[in-house]
């Protein structure tokens, strides 16, 4: 008996102290909050930590009762709905996060009872890290469009409601998987967007090389294309070839990467040759567009993505591209063998590579890992090689014919791992 209740004293003692934790952290926040503040402040380092308490002591009284909780909130949400009405009649441009921020650890006192811990935390330390990145996060707000919030948020719609119910089975003999399909856009679409969201985030700040790395990871032969077309004039040749160089080395960290999500094994494949290569491409960019210190520092035009690669379309075009790319690369295997597979590879390469490669990394090693992992290497020296080709014909004569040369000898060191795979 006596053990049981040592057992279930403990337990509160770190509950509370996990309440007074969390609710401390936002607390903190609010009381620096409220001293640089030339008006009205609801609470601070003492009221939050007792609003926390409130949660956790209703919570335990009413033994996680919803009603009563819920009861508990109104009255907590009617002190706050007091304090901002005060606040709004003080200062008429005043907020209403300081507010919301006392309903929250409320909350937080009560999922903490219902040993919901992890919940708890994370509520508690994303609470504070919003309110802490304000500035950061009104700064990101004005510089994304409405149209790419709006973009953002039915690509969130889609993947959280549709991704769901979507069955896990293949169809058909070329064992297409709905939500396996589905799954490559959503982690496709998500990696583009971020390389996206850092370029608006530096917008002119980065300068060519700067996004151009980012470009890499959105799409190389897009940030190739536009590279050209500014350097057309032939100003810089190194800067932008030293970029094309660098954004293509990226590209094959973005393959890892997205390899990795749907197939560790052959993504251990790769893993040790596209590093190399990657850093090889990146070494040698990097520095070779640094030659010219002053446009490294951006006097020259940045470059960055022009669609937004949440919006529906480009989500949807991708979808179709890797269903065909899917039948053609089982079509190959049944039919010509290991030599159609590396033909369609080289052919896939000349456009874009991530049908191909997750297309690849889908399939379930109805193919060798080796087989499939030569296949990859093989559409990516493709890709450069058409990369060096696109640079020549839209970045004229001095840089077009310096990239073609570099990204060039890339794809020939892209073929090494054949040796070997």
């Amino acid at each position: 008996m006596l053990d049981t209740f040592d057992g279930v004293l403990s337990r509160q003692v770190l509950d509370l102290a996990l309440v007074l934790f969390l609710s401390f952290l936002v607390g903190i926040e609010r009381e620096e909050h409220k001293a640089r503040a030339a008006h009205y402040v609801f609470g601070g380092v003492r009221t939050f930590p007792l609003l926390g308490l409130v949660g956790y002591g209703l919570a335990r009284l009413a033994g996680g009762n919803v009603l009563s909780l819920a009861i508990g909130f109104a009255v907590i949400g009617g002190l706050m709905g007091i304090s901002y009405w005060h606040k709004v009649h003080a200062d008429g441009a005043a907020g209403a996060t300081t507010e919301v921020s006392g309903l929250l650890t409320y909350l937080i006192g009560a999922l903490v009872y219902a040993e919901a811990y992890w919940i708890a935390v994370a509520l508690g330390v994303v609470a504070v890290l919003v309110l802490e990145l304000r500035e950061g996060l009104e700064r990101l707000a004005t510089r994304l469009g409405r149209d790419e919030v709006v973009a953002f948020t039915k690509f969130l719609v889609l993947a959280i409601v549709i991704l769901p119910i979507l069955p896990d089975r293949s169809f058909t003999r070329f064992e297409i998987n709905p939500y396996r399909t589905w799954l490559v856009i959503v982690a496709v679409s998500g990696l583009s967007y971020a390389s996206y969201a850092l370029q608006k985030w530096l917008k002119e700040r980065g300068g060519v090389l700067v996004t151009a790395l980012l470009g890499g990871a959105y799409s190389s032969t897009a940030t190739t294309v536009v590279l050209a077309r500014q350097a057309k004039d032939g100003a810089l040749p190194r800067l932008y070839v030293g970029s094309m160089l660098a954004a293509s080395g990226v590209m094959y960290l973005r393959i890892i990467l997205l390899v990795l999500l749907f197939d560790v094994p052959l993504a251990r494949a790769l893993a040790p040759w596209f590093c190399a290569l990657a850093l090889v491409a990146i070494g040698a960019g990097v520095p070779l567009a640094l030659l010219r210190g002053a446009a490294a520092r951006g006097e020259a035009p940045t470059v960055r993505a022009a669609t937004n690669p949440l919006e529906l379309r480009p989500a949807f075009l991708f979808g179709a591209a890797f269903l065909v790319v899917i039948v053609l690369t089982r079509l190959a295997i049944q039919y010509v063998g290991r030599a159609g597979l590396y033909g369609l590879a080289a052919m896939t390469g000349l456009s874009d590579v991530d049908p191909f490669v997750l297309g690849l990394a889908q399939s379930g090693h109805r193919e060798a890992v080796h087989v499939a992992a030569a296949a990859i290497v093989i559409a990516a020296a493709a890709n450069n090689v058409a990369k060096g080709v696109y640079a020549r014909a839209f970045g004229g004569k001095r840089t077009g014919g310096l990239a073609l040369v570099l990204l060039g000898l890339l794809a020939v060191a892209g073929l090494v791992p054949l040796a070997w795979l």
